[in-house]
C-alpha cells in the first residue's frame, strides 16, 4: 500500500516536528531518517535538536572523517548529533547506499539530499546522471511508503514550481531522473534555511564556500505503481435467453470489473451520482434502478442509428463470442420454477487466467461484428440500449425519475478528451403531456439545480463555474434530442463548454406506453472531472491507492494530485498500410494497449498517397505522458519499440 500523498506541514520545512510528518499520517511509532552528503552537518544537527525522541536519525558525507572534519564547526555538529544518540557515517556514496556495510540492512522512511552536486565546475548532464544513480539508489534501502527529498537551487530542477524556469534542456530534469527508478514528484515546498537553526551551507565548486539558497526548493518524491500489463479478460453474459462467453478487447481489459458505482464506492464517480440524486430527490421522487444489466446487447449493424446512441456504427465495440449457449436458468423459468436461483439477475463472470489464455487464439478485431441471422453482438455505447427492457419491467409513476447508471464503452481515438470507457447514469422520468406539457423544462432546471448545488460545495477549485446559465440544452437540426453542455472556465482562460450527455422526450409509439418518456444521459466520468479537478480521464482509471484517498462520501473534496508534473516525450511511428482496410481506430486501440496506457496523445502528421501502388503512408506522433506512474524516457522507447513489433504483426503494416 503507497501512503496518502498529502502532507502536513512543508510550509514550515525543516527543523520543525511537522517535518516528520510522512504521507499525511500523523507520526508514527518510529520514523528512520536518513540524511545523504552532508558537508558540515548543521543541517543534521539543526533537525535532531528539534526531532521526536522516537525518531532515529542517521546522517552521512562522501567524504572520509578527516577531512569531513576540516569544515568550519563540523566537529561541533557531528559531537551534537553523537550526543542526541544520531548515527555519523563517513565514505558513503550516496549513489550506492546499499553497498555501505552499516546501511545495506536497514530501511529508511525518509532519505535527505540537499544539494546534490557533482563536483566543481560539472555541467547539467554530470548532474542528472548523479541524480539518476541516487534515486536507483534510493530504492534499495526505503521503505515502500517513505519519501525522498532533494533541495535544489532555484532553476535546477527544471519544473514550473521553479521561478524563473529553465529551459527542459538546461535543467537537471529532476522528475525525469527520478522515474528513472520508479519515482514520482508528490510535493514542492521552498527551502527555508532560516527555520533551520545553526544551518549553514557548504560545498561551493567542492570548497568548504557557502552557496546561495534563496529561493531555494524541496523536492519530495515517493514510489509509483509499477507498469503491469493489463491481463486478458474473458466474460460470459446472459443476453436474452442465451450464455454469451467473448473476449474482451484488449485496450479495455484494464477498466473490467472495477466496480467504481457500487454502493460503498468512495470513487468520485459515485460521489458524484449519489450528490446529484440525493439534490433531485429534493424536487421529485427518485427510485434507483439496482438491477445490473448486461455489458453486451445484440443489434443489426445496418439498422444502427448515430441518433439511437450519440454514436456512430464505427465507434462500436463489436465482439466475436468464442461460446453461444442456451440458458438452463431461463429454460426452468419457462418451466415454472421460480426458485431464488432461478430468478437470479443477469451476471458476469470473469474467467480464470488459464481460461483467458485459451480463448487467446479468438480475433479480437472490434471494427465488424460476427453476424448469425444478421445479428452482431457488441459493448453497449450508451445504458439506453437497456430503455426498452427497462419500460417492460417497471411501472413507471407518474413524475417519479428512475435512475440507472453502469459503464459503457466505445471505441475512440487516443487523446486528452476521449474515453474508451467510462460510467452513465440514466435519468428516465414518465409524465402526461395532457397535463403537463412542460415537463422536460421543469427536468432541465431541477438538474441544472442539482448540478450546481454539487459545484458549490468544492471550494477552492480551479475551474470556475457561472452562478447562471451553468447548463444549455442544444438541438441539431433533425436529431430528436437535446445536447447538454456544461459552461466553465479555468483561472487564465476564456470560457469553454464541455459535452456531459444528452436529453431526448421520446414520443408515444416508441416507448409503448400511454405517456410520454424522457430520458436524460449523463456522463459521470466527464462531469466527475470538472467537479474534482482531475485533470486527465486515465486518473479515474488509476489503481494507486492515493487517488481514493483524495476523496470521501461525506466530505465533497478536490482531487490532490501526488504526481507533479511527469515528464512528456514524443516519438513518431511511419507505416505504410492499405487505405482500403486500415482501420485507424483499430491503430488507436492497439496503442493504448502496448503502452499501457501511458500515452497521451497520438497526432496524424503527414500522410502520404502512392500515386502508382494504391497504398498509402501515415506518420504518427505519440505524446507519452503518464500521471500515476513514473516514466522515464527509458521505458517510453521501450514501449515505443514494443508498438512498432506489434504493428507488424497484429495490423500487418510495413513499417518505414
Amino acid at each position: 500500500m503507497i501512503s496518502k500523498s498529502e502532507t502536513k506541514g512543508y510550509n514550515n520545512c525543516y527543523g520543525l516536528k511537522e517535518y516528520f510528518v510522512i504521507g499525511g499520517d500523523s507520526m508514527k511509532p518510529t520514523q528512520h531518517v536518513l540524511l545523504v552528503g552532508e558537508g558540515n552537518f548543521s543541517f543534521s544537527a539543526s533537525l535532531c535538536k528539534t526531532a521526536e525522541a522516537d525518531t532515529k536519525i542517521t546522517a552521512t558525507c562522501y567524504e572520509s572523517e578527516e577531512e569531513a572534519k576540516k569544515q568550519e564547526e563540523a566537529c561541533k555538529s557531528i559531537q551534537c548529533l553523537e550526543e542526541k544518540g544520531a548515527e555519523v557515517f563517513f565514505n558513503v556514496d550516496s549513489t550506492k547506499l546499499a553497498e555501505f556495510p552499516c546501511l545495506a540492512d536497514k530501511k529508511f522512511n525518509c532519505i535527505i539530499f540537499n544539494f546534490p552536486h557533482y563536483g566543481r565546475k560539472a555541467g547539467v548532464k554530470k548532474n542528472r546522471m548523479l541524480l539518476a544513480s541516487f534515486f536507483l539508489s534510493c530504492a534499495d534501502v526505503l521503505t515502500q511508503d517513505g519519501e525522498v527529498h532533494i533541495a535544489l537551487c532555484n532553476g535546477q530542477g527544471g519544473t514550473p514550481a521553479d521561478q524563473p524556469m529553465r529551459e527542459w534542456h538546461n535543467s537537471w530534469q529532476v522528475v525525469a531522473m527520478a522515474a528513472e527508478a520508479g519515482f514520482i514528484l508528490s510535493k514542492i515546498c521552498q527551502f527555508d534555511s532560516s527555520k533551520c537553526d545553526g544551518y549553514r551551507s557548504t560545498g561551493y565548486r567542492s570548497q568548504d564556500k557557502s552557496f546561495h539558497t534563496e529561493a531555494a526548493l524541496n523536492h519530495i518524491f515517493t514510489r509509483s505503481l509499477q507498469f503491469l500489463p493489463a491481463k486478458p479478460v474473458v466474460i460470459e453474459e446472459r443476453v436474452g435467453k442465451e450464455l454469451v462467453s467473448f473476449q474482451v478487447p484488449g485496450d479495455l481489459c484494464e477498466y473490467m470489473n472495477r466496480n467504481f458505482l457500487d454502493k460503498h464506492s468512495e470513487h468520485p464517480v459515485n460521489i458524484l451520482q449519489q450528490e446529484l440524486l440525493k439534490e433531485m430527490g429534493l424536487t421529485w421522487p427518485v427510485h434507483r434502478i439496482e438491477k445490473k444489466y448486461p455489458l453486451l446487447f445484440k443489434s443489426i449493424p445496418s439498422a444502427f442509428s448515430y441518433c439511437d446512441f450519440d454514436i456512430l456504427p464505427s465507434y462500436i465495440y463489436w465482439v466475436r463470442p468464442i461460446e453461444i449457449k442456451k440458458d438452463n436458468l431461463l429454460e426452468s423459468m419457462d418451466s415454472g420454477d421460480k426458485t431464488p436461483a432461478a430468478c437470479a439477475e443477469y451476471h458476469t463472470i470473469y474467467h480464470t487466467e488459464e481460461e483467458c489464455e485459451q480463448a487467446e487464439g479468438v480475433r479480437s478485431d472490434t471494427s465488424e461484428p460476427e453476424l448469425k441471422n444478421g445479428i452482431g453482438y457488441a459493448l453497449r455505447p450508451s445504458l439506453r440500449v437497456h430503455i426498452k427492457e427497462i419500460l417492460q419491467q417497471h411501472d413507471l409513476e407518474i413524475d417519479t425519475i428512475y435512475a440507472h447508471s453502469g459503464q459503457i464503452f466505445k471505441r475512440c481515438p487516443v487523446s486528452p478528451n476521449s474515453l474508451p470507457s467510462s460510467h452513465e447514469a440514466l435519468l428516465i422520468q414518465a409524465f402526461d403531456p395532457s397535463k403537463n406539457s412542460e415537463a422536460a423544462c421543469k427536468l432541465q432546471v431541477s438538474l441544472e439545480s442539482a448540478i450546481s448545488t454539487v459545484v458549490s460545495l468544492m471550494a477552492d477549485s480551479k475551474i470556475l463555474f457561472p452562478r447562471e446559465g451553468l447548463l444549455s440544452f442544444q438541438k441539431y437540426s433533425e436529431d430528436p434530442r437535446y445536447h447538454i453542455y456544461i459552461g466553465y472556465k479555468t483561472k487564465g482562460s476564456g470560457e469553454q463548454q464541455q459535452l456531459i450527455g444528452s436529453l431526448v422526450v421520446m414520443p408515444h409509439n416508441s416507448t409503448h406506453t400511454k405517456f410520454q418518456i424522457c430520458v436524460v444521459s449523463l456522463n459521470l466520468n466527464l462531469l466527475s472531472m470538472l467537479i474534482f479537478n482531475v485533470n486527465d480521464w486515465r486518473m479515474l482509471w488509476t489503481w494507486d491507492q492515493r487517488f481514493f484517498s483524495s476523496f470521501g462520501r461525506n466530505n465533497m473534496t478536490l482531487f490532490k494530485e501526488f504526481s507533479l508534473y511527469p515528464p512528456s516525450y514524443s516519438h513518431d511511428v511511419s507505416f505504410w498500410v492499405e487505405t482500403e482496410t486500415f482501420d485507424e481506430l483499430e491503430f488507436h486501440a492497439l496503442v493504448r494497449q502496448v503502452s499501457c496506457g501511458t500515452v497521451r496523445e497520438v497526432t496524424l502528421v503527414d500522410s502520404f498517397q502512392h500515386p502508382h501502388m494504391g497504398h498509402a503512408s501515415q506518420c504518427y506522433r505519440l505524446i507519452y505522458q503518464c500521471s500515476d506512474r513514473a516514466l522515464s524516457y527509458r521505458k517510453a522507447l521501450e514501449l515505443q519499440l514494443l508498438l512498432r513489433r506489434e504493428l507488424q504483426q497484429r495490423l500487418l503494416v510495413t513499417l518505414r
